[in-house]
């Protein structure tokens, strides 16, 4: 397995400044990550630093409490493509999900994946922890009507992450055609390892280092 691989190399704290930036992408290019993962103010930056790489410039749009309108992240994804992102990962209107309003969280999402028009992938953040068992269901069958090509756990900016029951339910829910990331709290290469065995394709980190490097929790974020 190379783990490296897998992680989606990550820095979307609001204080993280330019500097840090670069060298999280210094990092990702060293271990060679699938992606680094920040806020649309450092995807031109984040592009120009990883060109010429394999590793892709991927975006959080309507991030962290996805209750922006679908326009709004519509006009994300295109600026966010347009400076240079191959992966968006978006964060549905919750509320919306819990008020069984299908129809709004479900055009939510197409509004992401239209926008994307097959210019970057499109991971669906569920925000697993604030969700019940059913609604966890309904919000992966909503990505997959849409159209998305990956639902995943967490901003890692609520009450709680990745766990492995979810990713077992995420990816019986979806089937074998979408992709499934965990994402909050992923620290340690042996819980990424039991994530992975389990269903997830793609592990969201900012302990990536630690993580292939199989180095003690580091306890940071992400």
């Amino acid at each position: 397995m190379k783990l490296e691989r897998y992680i989606d190399h990550t820095l979307l704290k609001p204080e993280a400044v330019e500097e840090q930036i670069k060298k999280v992408c210094e990092e990702a290019k060293k271990y060679n990550f699938a992606s680094v993962c920040v806020n649309p103010y450092y995807v031109p930056l984040v592009s120009r630093e990883l060109k010429g790489t394999d590793v892709k410039t991927c975006v959080v749009v309507g991030f962290p409490l996805g209750a922006t309108t679908k326009e709004v992240k519509a006009f994300e994804t295109k600026q966010a493509i347009e400076n240079g992102a191959n992966e968006v990962d978006m964060v549905i209107n919750i509320g919306a999900l819990k008020d069984k309003k299908y129809d709004v969280v479900r055009d939510d999402i197409k509004a992401v994946v239209d926008s994307a028009k097959g210019k970057a992938i499109v991971k669906v953040i569920i925000e697993t922890c604030l969700l019940t068992k059913e609604e966890k269901v309904k919000a992966c069958e909503l990505a997959k009507e849409a159209g998305a090509d990956f639902v995943k756990t967490s901003t890692g900016f609520s009450t709680g992450g990745a766990k492995v029951e979810d990713i077992r339910l995420m990816r019986e829910t979806v089937g074998p055609e979408m992709g499934v990331k965990a994402s909050g709290g992923v620290r340690t290469k042996e819980f990424a390892e039991v994530l992975i065995d389990t269903g997830a394709n793609r592990i969201g980190a900012s302990s990536s280092i630690a993580i292939v490097e199989g180095a003690k929790d580091s306890g940071f974020g992400y």
